[in-house]
């Protein structure tokens, strides 16, 4: 497994991020358990979730993917060899429609989820805390002091983002850094090869558009973290059809490079795709999910994957 920091002097992670969203919910323990052996077996040191996965599945309360690696960890006694990353602020509040409605920045809210969140992974610290999404009713000052405070307590030991427009991760690092106090490390966002129309309505999701990119280009301290990078099945699976947001005229050229690069390599173009993210001038780790073994070993393999300089370009500029 390749390794990389989470900016100049962060923390160390394998090259590829494992997402637990589904864990405990559509993807049941026994299935999670082997996945989660599989890859810290090949190597995997960082695993993402939050504290609201899937609280969107029937039945599902938000606290199962956490709660699920607690169980796991705890039998595994491999804590300490692991880079968790959980995130705060998008969990529902009860009995308001969601997502319009959800937990928020607040330093309260901050201090109550970071508690919970420590209880259900059963450990004492959190290896990488993100802001899940951007809370219009909360100063940022107020944000950015809370986790100031997790830092300090040694709860938290790096900070991040997600779903944050570059103007928001400018702001918050920009008084982090006048404060004294640490700063957002690294920026999760969705990110493919394929990218959604101008203008698509993504919910409380953002992606990675020029701008982010632009400003994460000109900082070496900070890293993207690339989550849905596989869009969920949509480029392989005729049962996951492209979503409606990623229909637009360039969509064609881009998935017909894929194709030849991906005949070309011998590779799929789901390799062909998590390749060209890890390859990106941007350092990127993209954050993987799998709802089996052997979709987790196709993303594994594309780690030895390796687009030579003609291929990267076509993929660039496909579409353009």
């Amino acid at each position: 497994m390749l390794h990389r920091s989470l900016g100049v002097d962060g923390p160390r992670v394998s090259a590829l991020c494992l997402g637990a969203m589904t864990f405990g919910t559509t993807v049941d323990e026994r299935t999670a358990t082997a996945i989660l052996d599989r890859f810290t077996e090949a190597g995997g040191t960082f695993i993402d979730t939050a504290n609201n996965y899937a609280c969107w599945a029937p039945g599902g309360t938000g606290h199962e993917s956490e709660e699920l690696l607690g169980r796991w960890t705890a039998r595994r006694r491999n804590r300490d060899r692991l880079v968790l990353a959980t995130k705060a602020g998008a969990r529902p509040v009860p009995g308001l429609p969601y997502p319009e409605h959800l937990e928020g920045l607040s330093a309260p809210a901050l201090r109550s989820a970071a508690e919970g969140s420590l209880r259900r992974l059963g450990t004492d610290r959190i290896d990488l805390y993100y802001a899940h999404v951007t809370d219009p009713g909360t100063p940022v000052e107020e944000t950015m002091g809370a986790f100031a405070g997790l830092v300090a307590d040694g709860k938290v030991t790096a900070l991040g983002c997600s779903n944050h427009r570059a103007a928001d991760l400018a702001a918050a690092n920009d008084l982090a850094d006048a404060r004294g106090w640490p700063g957002y490390r690294c920026v999760q966002q969705r990110h493919s090869h394929l990218q959604p129309r101008p203008g698509a309505d993504l919910g409380i999701q953002r992606h990675a558009d020029r701008a982010l990119l632009t400003y994460l280009a000109d900082r070496p301290d900070l890293t993207l973290l690339a989550y849905s990078p596989l869009l969920g099945g949509s480029y392989t699976r005729p049962d996951r059809p492209l979503p409606e947001e990623y229909r637009w005229p360039g969509t064609e050229a881009r998935l017909a490079a894929l194709a030849e690069v991906a005949e070309e390599t011998g590779a799929t173009v789901n390799q062909v795709v998590l390749a060209w993210l890890l390859g990106h001038p941007v350092p990127t780790v993209p954050v993987i999910g799998a709802g089996s073994v052997a979709q987790l070993e196709e993303s594994l393999a594309a780690l030895d994957l390796t687009l030579d300089p003609d291929q990267r370009h076509r993929l660039d500029t496909a579409g353009s």
